[in-house]
């Protein structure tokens, strides 16, 4: 007995799916124990390749899973073709799991907030940094959906190796808040512990005032004279970084 359509499913699923975009995307996700019902290549003998080249670990579960589809086909299902031209769809984790992760104390790793971020590349670049220093999770304030496929993408399918929600200030897990402000105490005389909640503002405006009146300390990067800013993420890494050396 054979199982449904993969294209037929792939139009079923669509619309309450993550859509896992690429090779990668698809590795982490299913590395990190995503649930995938379904997944195209335009040539499943080279993702297969790539998996055995790259991702060993993973390279039974993805033959398992890869259909082959003509690239018209594989164009129709994707917003933006990806150079591996390998496609999947996910189901996204529990909200409910992740605020229970989130609010759960002692924490190992701090939660990085972004605080009404803007740019949809840097909020995947970000979560993608925090699942490689093994943060609890990454939560988003503000109309930015952290689960958007753009996301997701620059994310390379690392939302699965962490906790990632929207939520208001208000709801923000428990924790000392340290805030980036460039007014803040030097970071480099700084401990942060590993049960801060780190927030950071938007590219644009900084930190919101709500954001900034729950913050119990304010923390600066070093930062040479007349430079105005670093991008998003670098902000995020230096901080993350500084954390993982473990003192001030």
């Amino acid at each position: 007995m054979t199982g449904p359509d993969p294209v037929s499913l792939w139009h079923r699923l669509a619309d309450t799916s993550v859509l896992l975009d690429g090779f990668h995307a698809l590795k982490h996700a299913v590395r990190f124990g995503a649930d995938v019902p379904v997944a195209v290549a335009v040539d499943r003998g080279a993702a297969l390749g790539l998996a055995e080249e790259l991702a060993p670990d993973v390279r039974d579960t993805l033959d398992a899973l890869l259909t082959q589809v003509p690239e018209s086909v594989y164009a129709s299902l994707v917003p933006r073709p990806h150079p591996t031209a390998v496609a999947a769809l996910a189901v996204r984790p529990s909200r409910a799991g992740h605020l229970e992760r989130l609010a759960h104390t002692p924490r190992t790793a701090p939660v990085v907030v972004l605080d009404h971020p803007r740019n949809l590349g840097n909020a995947g670049a970000v979560i993608r940094l925090a699942a490689g220093f093994g943060a609890t999770g990454v939560v988003t304030t503000g109309t930015l959906d952290p689960w958007h496929p753009t996301v997701v993408r620059a994310g390379a399918g690392l939302h699965f190796a962490t906790a990632v929600e929207r939520l208001t200030v208000a709801e923000l897990p428990p924790g000392p808040v340290f805030a980036l402000d460039p007014e803040g105490d030097d970071i480099r005389g700084v401990k942060l512990p590993d049960d801060a909640v780190l927030a950071f503002g938007s590219e644009r405006s900084g930190l919101s005032p709500e954001l900034r009146a729950r913050a119990g300390h304010l923390v600066a990067l070093p930062m040479r004279p007349q430079v105005s800013s670093y991008n998003l993420a670098t902000s995020v890494a230096m901080t993350l970084y500084h954390w993982s050396l473990g003192g001030a």
